[in-house]
Order: structure tokens, then sequence, then C-alpha cells
């Protein structure tokens, strides 16, 4: 079994602890050296504007409470490895035997399905490549988005700085 095995799953956590869970994951994950077979943890979110005192604030907030995605390769012992998380009550499907989401389960999610390999960070200096009218300017990344597969780049353009969005794939490093 290699990395293209791995699907995404959905485990259920006690309300509260979706964070704790994915964190407790991350661990496993770095201390018994699991990167092929547990591939992403991630805990949903979206930014929700609320008013305190008389103020708008930009609050973010679990997207679906209670769950915890995991894109991973299922087998016995990562079942039982899982399973055995404080916090977790079990994976979703009938019976408490993982289903992974289809590709339009995916789709919707707004996860993709394949490892995006970026070259460059936030804060490093990048230069639009071919595919874009933008094609030669340069700019600093501002922030890498792997789930919409885009970057914001601050282009310095006729004098002003620019925020633009671009795909991830037509940016290379300086």
């Amino acid at each position: 079994m290699g990395k293209e095995d791995a699907k995404w799953y959905i485990i259920h956590t006690y309300s509260g602890y979706e964070n704790k869970v994915a964190t407790s994951i991350e661990k496993i994950v770095a201390n018994r050296n699991l990167g092929d077979i547990i591939l992403d943890i991630l805990v949903p979110m979206t930014k929700v504007t609320e008013i305190r005192n008389n103020e708008q604030v930009e609050i973010e907030r679990k997207l679906f409470p209670g769950y915890v995605f995991l894109h991973m390769i299922v087998d016995d012992d990562t079942w039982i490895l899982i399973k055995g998380i404080r916090g977790v009550t079990g994976f979703v499907g009938p019976e408490g035997k993982p289903i992974p989401l289809t590709e339009e389960e995916i789709a919707a999610l707004g996860m993709r399905q394949e490892t995006v390999e970026v070259p460059y960070q936030v804060g490093d200096n990048v230069k639009v490549a071919d595919g874009s009218t933008m094609k030669g300017f340069t700019g600093v990344v501002e922030e890498i988005n792997l789930q919409t597969g885009k970057v914001r780049v601050i282009i310095s353009m006729f004098g002003r700085e620019t925020p633009v969005e671009l795909p991830i794939g037509q940016l290379e490093l300086l």
C-alpha cells in the first residue's frame, strides 16, 4: 500500500475535543514516523463576523463540531491507533467501520485528494510564470491555501502594492 491508497475519513470526537484530538494524532504521526500512512489531519474552520461590545469581530468557528477529517490509509493497526486516542468516539460509518468520503463529498468540502508540492512559503519572493496576464511580475507570498490551490501574492504594480490570487503552479521561487 502506498500514499495513493490513502482516502479521506471522518472521526467523531467528544464536543470541544477536535483540536486536542488533531494535536494528539499529529504527535503520534511524528513520534512513530507515520507520515506515509496518516497524510493529513483537518479540523475545518470558517470565519464568522460577530458583534461584541458594539464592534464587529471576526472569529473562527469549527465548520463541523465534533468531527476531525483524516487523509490516511486505514488498516487494523491504524484503526486501533485512532480509536485509542483520548476524545475519539470512533470512525463515521456503519457500526463504527470507517467509510471513505466519495469524490463528490471531497469536492463539495473543497478538499483535494492529491498532495500539492509548494516550492515556496509565505514571505518568499516569487515570479509569475507562464499562463497569466501577470507573467514576469514579481512579488512576495502572503498566503498559501492548499485547499483551493491558490496563492495570494503582493505584487508591486505602478508604485502600488496589489494583492493578487494565482494558482500555485503559476509561480516560481526567485
